[in-house]
């Protein structure tokens, strides 16, 4: 059965390799399951609730994309969207996780609506190379000033805005330690870095005394804090169009890039090194229904993991691997106890990695050109320094379309790239 229908030895895997491949892609991305709670806690989510919503909106993406697309990709709730909806939806805009949640709703239909329509190439086509990779390095930024702050190694100052705080503390110490863990465990291509760093890390804290330990199995806690509980009216209003903006285009651009990626290493894609139409609608598809699902169970927006790369290092070629993740994730809510010892000067250096790992984008970009990579430099700059992916993403179009205007370039300003700048250009004056 599983054979016939993941037409397994058609793309030359086995069942037992699939397998294999699904427990490697899902150990190198356990860390959401502690992560991405701990980040929704700061938003006034209850994280035992949020923990669940987690499991379940990376069991369901998963396996959604296993079972309609046929791709070995899992899904989780995303690293960078998860910081964009608590550090600037919620504690800089001050709205409600509740608006939020609906925010991220509504960013989830419209992206199904994209999906099912024949515009999505030109929409993700139109979009400047340099600016997609530049916001891929931008978020990485945005997560590597998130992983400083909560480690206490960058601090505020009324003067210089932020300088360096005392590294002296267990905080900054425990994250240093952590990160050296997880960048040599990679190095040395140990599956499961990522979590293997958080756990030791968790485990020093409690022997120094700062982490108290909570068990390890246990019942999965009730999700009813945060199930159901998105406010799709209170995320109608202007002010939040901007936001809901910002979730769906990161949401769709990073996808589309790591579906291309991805499926590149598996040797799945066409001669033209493109999708197959019907392939790319149904992984859409699967990853744009995750959101509206992660969004219903109380968690940011669900999307494609380029950790999925792992498992097709390991031989996965179809969506099995990607069922196998789902399954493990629903293993995992069983382990909230684990979740919930883990502190924050845990996750903190496996935030760091992922922000190293995201700002490698940079190198894709046209250095030789200055009107591609100033506007690049400005948009990676900008998510950071502003604490927001939306600002990042509006400065930077504004950017990229004035200066190939200015420079006599205007031609290569695509309409859509044009439009946007122009709007963005009147938020930031009446809205």
């Amino acid at each position: 059965m599983l054979e016939q229908f993941f037409r397994i030895r058609e793309r030359g895997s086995t069942v037992p390799t699939e397998l294999l491949a699904g427990l490697t892609t899902f150990l190198t991305m356990a860390y959401i399951a502690a992560v991405n709670p701990s980040i929704m806690e700061i938003a006034g989510m209850d994280r035992n609730a949020a923990f669940v919503a987690t499991c379940l909106a990376a069991a369901y993406g998963s396996i959604a994309m296993g079972l309609l697309s046929n791709y070995p990709i899992a899904l989780a709730p995303g690293m960078g969207l998860n910081a964009y909806f608590t550090f600037f939806v919620v504690k800089t805009m001050g709205y409600t996780w509740q608006v939020a949640l609906g925010a991220v709703f509504l960013s989830g239909l419209i992206f199904i609506l994209l999906s099912v329509l024949p515009v999505r190439e030109k929409i993700i086509n139109a979009i400047p190379r340099s600016l997609k990779m530049a916001i891929g390095a931008g978020i990485g930024m945005f997560l590597g000033i998130i992983a400083l702050k909560g480690a206490g190694v960058v601090v505020a100052h009324p003067a210089t805005f932020v300088t360096i705080g005392d590294l002296t503390k267990w905080a900054p110490i425990l994250c240093g330690i952590g990160f050296v863990v997880i960048v040599a465990l990679d190095r040395l291509e140990v599956t499961g870095s990522i979590i293997i760093g958080i756990l030791a890390v968790t485990v020093l804290a409690m022997l120094v005394g700062q982490a108290q330990y909570g068990g390890i199995v246990s019942l999965p806690p009730s999700p009813a804090p945060v199930l159901f509980q998105l406010d799709i009216g209170g995320a109608l209003k202007i002010g939040l169009i901007s936001i809901v903006f910002a979730f769906l285009f990161v949401d769709l651009f990073d996808t589309a890039g790591t579906l291309v990626g991805v499926l590149h290493r598996a040797g799945l894609l066409d001669p033209d090194g493109k999708m197959p139409a019907a392939g790319l609608r149904n992984a859409l598809l699967a990853d744009s229904t995750a959101t509206v699902v992660g969004a219903m169970v109380g968690t940011s927006t669900t999307t494609s993991y380029i950790e999925s790369a792992a498992g097709i290092k390991a031989g996965g070629r179809t969506g099995l691997t990607a069922v196998v993740v789902g399954l493990l994730f629903l293993l995992t809510l069983f382990f909230a106890p684990l979740a919930a010892s883990i502190p924050a000067h845990a996750t903190a250096p496996a935030l760091l990695f992922v922000a190293c790992m995201m700002a490698r984008s940079m190198v894709e970009i046209d250095w030789e050109d200055v009107t591609e990579y100033a506007p690049a430099v400005v948009t990676a700059l900008a998510m950071p320094f502003t604490f927001s992916i939306a600002h990042g993403i509006a400065l930077g179009f504004i950017t990229y379309a004035a200066i190939k205007v200015a420079s006599g370039r205007a031609r290569e300003v695509h309409p859509v790239v044009g439009i946007l700048a122009v709007l963005f250009v009147i938020k930031f004056a009446w809205i």
